[in-house]
């Protein structure tokens, strides 16, 4: 069954071993911030920096795995239809917008709306990692490494799908920044399922 994340806002859910996890854009240019944790141990968490460094780039696809901070499989992207994510950014708060877009009082973003959903595991505000950045569009420049965030290159039904190689919790949001969804806040549709895609 096709759940729905409202826009602005984040759900969390248990993921089985062996369970695919498909997220939709399902009407284009919207992100997604997942996270994800050992359901049997939540201080085993989605790693960037390990994931980036063992695929020995910056932009995850299929084939790719994301590790953990234990450098064991989390979750293995097994079919991508946009092929451009980031897994660079950290979740959009309250902070972002106030120290990047001089909003004075700023509502809550991706990190606020994952600390609400993830509560009810007992995962606390400052176990949240950077996040991978599902249809997210940054650019870097190669000279000067200025970063530059873009307008999604995902279209309306564009998925990605996920294999989970261990039970996990997985914490995802429809994202609150408007320079990661060209200012058009949107939902975001998720599905758990297992077999062939």
């Amino acid at each position: 069954m096709i759940q729905r994340i409202p826009p602005k806002s984040g759900v969390a859910f248990i993921l089985r071993k062996g369970q695919r996890l498909t997220v939709t854009d399902p009407e284009g240019e919207q992100v997604s911030d997942l996270v994800a944790y050992n359901l049997d141990d939540r201080k085993e968490v989605i790693s960037s920096g390990r994931s980036l460094d063992y695929a020995g780039r910056m932009f995850l696809t299929t084939g790719d795995v994301l590790y953990s901070n234990r450098s064991r499989d989390m979750l293995k992207i097994v079919k991508d239809e946009v092929g451009r994510h980031d897994f660079t950014l950290t979740p959009c708060s309250k902070d972002t917008f106030r120290k990047l877009y001089n909003e004075a009082d700023p509502q809550g973003g991706c990190q606020e709306n994952l600390e609400a959903a993830l509560s009810e595991y007992g995962i606390g505000p400052d176990d949240i990692p950077i996040a991978f950045n599902i249809f997210m569009h940054v650019a870097m420049d190669p000279d000067t490494g200025k970063i530059s965030v873009l307008p999604p290159l995902s279209k309306a039904g564009q998925s990605i799908v996920l294999e989970a190689c261990m039970d996990l919790i997985i914490g995802m949001t429809s994202c609150s920044a408007g320079e990661s969804n060209n200012f058009v806040y949107k939902p975001i549709d998720y599905q758990i399922g297992s077999g062939v895609v």
